[in-house]
């Protein structure tokens, strides 16, 4: 019989709660969007005829078309934005690199939905520029109409996915290749086409692999824009227009999952057989070179134009908050602060609404993020690995699934002793949000206790401490850094989340502030208001997102100067 060694129960236990509790709010709801998708509604057995029944609807098949190609061009929009700027602030000299690549960061703060109602303003049929367009050449340009204005809206925000993974692969890249490139006459096109582009590529699929996953199952910029001949929007629709049992909105689910997880696959597929490593090192990154008068005036016009374009979505939603009317006009015709009034006299409940649903959620992820780091990192227990497999699964996991999957899963239940059922809906949409943000929190965390030597537990052990006080005063503050940056991150992702609380909200009182925004953008007159209340969404996360990073920062120089005291 197997006996656990005295020092693993206790993680033992902690580790089999955690996975009864990602069974039972991960893996449990979205079975039953799977299992109910195979479901004959009539008699109860199993079928495929909910899936002969959606590829025959026309508007079903329009709608995986048109998820696929918004996403697929949505990848194509953010390259052509983020290739540039990835490769000119890596490749060159030139003051304010470090700024731009800042400023290229600003977008993901900003959740799509947003700022979609802002850049119908700003470019839509009778926006902004088409306005001046119009007055200046007589023609117009069909930014926002139909699946344009998603994949415009999308690329925007996303772009900074393929931004971040291809200037880390760039500065990865070995230079003496590229040295010897140009000793053997490549330069110019050439050289960037046959090595810094081939030896980039991980990167570069990294990022567009996230792209995909993002778009492909986003589901509030579609419904902000009133696009929905998509799958995610069908999804909801036919979930909420319909009804629970409505075997469609399931189907649709399934698909979703399918295509973000086989994604995944093909981007790890693609470059599973290839290799990509260099046998010396010869530098961090790319030789940088200095700019001639024309080529730095070329890589500054592409730039600035690039990043007023990325920041576009900023500046509408800025301007929206305070203009009186904004209609048929290039700017609003005056500015006011009542929207900001409006948002303090009768939407607050939405900021502390989210406060409190974040900030348990963040609780709750790095307590279970930093037990599944202890378990996967400091025991040999048998299946701790699937702890992390497990919980990082959400990332691949649609938020509109798994809304219908709680849905499905916890529409009848109650929690004992409590008869207000918006109460267990508080609880359901907590625990949501928790399963959602757990992979940023749990990454954090792993990666934290990864830089905790075990020989400084050994020695505390070795005075006398045992394994909870060893963990409580020598492990947890040594965390600390990585534990307040998971926190900070899972905090300012779920504040704006919407695909998933929107299916689970039960009165507009108790719902978060991505719902009050999308709720408020439904009508002209809330407009003004939605974006005033999306200025403080973009704030909290802004906010959010500078606190993880100087918490990072602090945590590496710390270490750094503990390592030079050694």
């Amino acid at each position: 019989m197997f006996r656990l060694h005295a020092s693993e129960r206790g993680p033992a236990v902690l580790g089999l709660v955690i996975a009864i509790f990602l069974a039972a709010f991960l893996v449990l709801p979205v079975f039953r969007v799977i299992w109910v998708a195979f479901l004959d509604p009539s008699s109860g057995g199993f079928t495929l005829i909910n899936f002969y029944d959606f590829f025959r609807n026309q508007l079903f098949i329009e709608s995986f078309v048109n998820s696929v190609y918004v996403a697929i061009m949505a990848v194509v929009v953010a390259s052509i934005i983020a290739m540039p700027l990835a490769y000119f602030t890596s490749r060159f000299n030139f003051a304010g690199s470090a700024l731009i690549q800042a400023l290229g960061f600003v977008p993901l703060i900003m959740p799509p939905f947003v700022g979609a109602v802002a850049m119908q303003l700003l470019f839509g049929a009778n926006g902004s520029i088409n306005l001046m367009l119009d007055q200046w050449f007589g023609w117009t340009i069909p930014f926002m109409e139909g699946l344009n204005g998603v994949i415009f809206v999308e690329s925007l925000h996303y772009f900074p996915f393929i931004l971040i993974n291809l200037s880390a692969a760039l500065q990865n890249i070995d230079r003496s290749l590229e040295e010897s490139a140009q000793n053997l006459g490549a330069s110019g096109l050439r050289l960037f086409r046959r090595i810094v582009l081939p030896l980039s590529m991980p990167g570069y699929v990294a990022g567009a692999a996230l792209v995909f996953i993002k778009v492909f199952d986003d589901l509030g910029t579609p419904l902000l824009l009133n696009v929905n001949d998509m799958l995610a929007p069908q999804a909801y629709l036919r979930i909420t227009a319909v009804g629970i049992s409505d075997p469609m909105g399931y189907v649709i689910s399934v698909i979703l999952v399918v295509f973000s997880a086989l994604s995944l696959w093909i981007s790890l597929s693609t470059m599973r057989h290839k290799d990509y490593a260099s046998v010396q090192k010869g530098g961090g990154g790319l030789m940088k070179r200095d700019l001639g008068p024309m080529e730095k005036l070329g890589a500054y016009s592409t730039i600035v134009l690039l990043l007023t374009l990325v920041l576009s979505p900023h500046l509408g939603l800025l301007l929206l908050s305070f203009g009186t009317i904004w209609s048929y006009a290039v700017l609003p015709d005056a500015y006011t602060l009542a929207h900001y009034a409006t948002v303090f006299e009768t939407a607050l409940h939405y900021v502390t609404n989210t406060v409190i649903y974040a900030g348990i959620a963040g609780i709750a992820d790095v307590v279970i993020g930093v037990a599944i780091a202890y378990v996967v990192l400091r025991t040999n227990l048998a299946g701790r690995k699937w702890l992390d497999y497990i919980a990082t699964a959400s990332l691949a996991i649609p938020g509109v699934v798994l809304g219908i999957g709680y849905l499905r899963s916890f529409h009848d239940y109650a929690i004992p002793g409590v008869t207000d059922s918006v109460a267990t809906w508080w609880v359901t949409i907590i625990i949501a949000l928790t399963i959602r943000r757990l992979p940023y929190a749990l990454r954090a965390c792993l990666a934290a206790l990864q830089q905790v030597s075990q020989s400084l537990e050994e020695a505390a052990e070795n005075l006398g401490a045992n394994k909870r006080q060893t963990v409580r005063r020598v492990v947890l503050p040594l965390m600390l850094g990585g534990i307040l940056a998971g926190f900070v991150t899972s905090f300012a992702t779920a504040a704006v989340e919407l695909s998933t609380t929107i299916m689970l909200v039960a009165k507009s009182s108790d719902a978060p502030l991505a719902y009050g925004i999308y709720e408020f953008m439904q009508t002209p007159a809330g407009r003004g208001p939605g974006a005033a209340l999306g200025v403080l969404a973009v704030v909290l996360v802004g906010i959010g997102t500078y606190l993880s990073h100087l918490v990072v920062n602090r945590g590496r120089s710390e270490q750094q100067a503990m390592a030079g005291q050694h």
